[in-house]
Parts: C-alpha cells; sequence; structure tokens
C-alpha cells in the first residue's frame, strides 16, 4: 500500500488554507494545515509532511523567510510559495529563497499539480 504524500499549507487566510487543502486531498493528497511558519516549525507532533505551500506575506516570518529556512536543513523540505501580490521580482525572490517555485492567487489546478510534481521528484 503506497501512501499519499502529505502536503503542508501554510497561510494565515483560513478560508484560502482550507479550500486548498481540499483541493489538494481531491488531487490525491494527504494535507494538513498551518497557520503561520511558526506552528509548523513548532510542530504538532503528526510526522514529517513530502511539501510545503506557503504564502508569502504571513504575520511573524514571511514566505521567503521560511523557504530559505527549509531549504538550509540537513534534510531540506521542498517548498512551493503562493502570493496574491503583484510586485516586481518576485520570482527571483522564490528562487533565491530556494522554493521550486511560485505560484499566483487563485492558484490555477494545473500549475499547482505542475509545481507538486517538481517538488516531489526532488
Amino acid at each position: 500500500m503506497s501512501k499519499e504524500p502529505l502536503i503542508a499549507v501554510v497561510d494565515d487566510d483560513e478560508a484560502f488554507r482550507l479550500a486548498l487543502a481540499e483541493s489538494l486531498r481531491s488531487l490525491g493528497f494527504d494535507a494538513r494545515e498551518f497557520t503561520s511558519a511558526e506552528e509548523f516549525i513548532a510542530g504538532d507532533g503528526q510526522g514529517p509532511c513530502d511539501c510545503v505551500i506557503t504564502d508569502v506575506r504571513m504575520p511573524g516570518m514571511n514566505g521567503f523567510e521560511f523557504s530559505r529556512l527549509l531549504t538550509s536543513r540537513q534534510t531540506p523540505l521542498p517548498v512551493i510559495i503562493m502570493t496574491a501580490a503583484v510586485d516586481a521580482g518576485l520570482e527571483n525572490k522564490a528562487k533565491i529563497s530556494g522554493s521550486v517555485g511560485l505560484l499566483r492567487k487563485p492558484v490555477q489546478s494545473d500549475a499547482l499539480i505542475d509545481c507538486l510534481h517538481r517538488a516531489l521528484r526532488r
């Protein structure tokens, strides 16, 4: 029996976070939701995940800082960053942070699936 990849969704916007997690489940992934990078880091006793999808703008640690932290670990986690912002240079900032990709909100399912496949192949 193979297990579904576990994707952590980290976003302070509750409605978006829950909707994205439900979309991931409908695509055959397991998903867990976290309200902040700090909540994810503190852990919830439910074990490691296979990939993290995080928003850029959150209270506390932002998505770029979070991505740098996760990708610099001895066992790095693939990170996908998402944002509703249209600021210039976000793609470059995402790349520098070590993320697999940058998705724009509202997230298109084909772009999400493509990013997840790239992230999980690592």
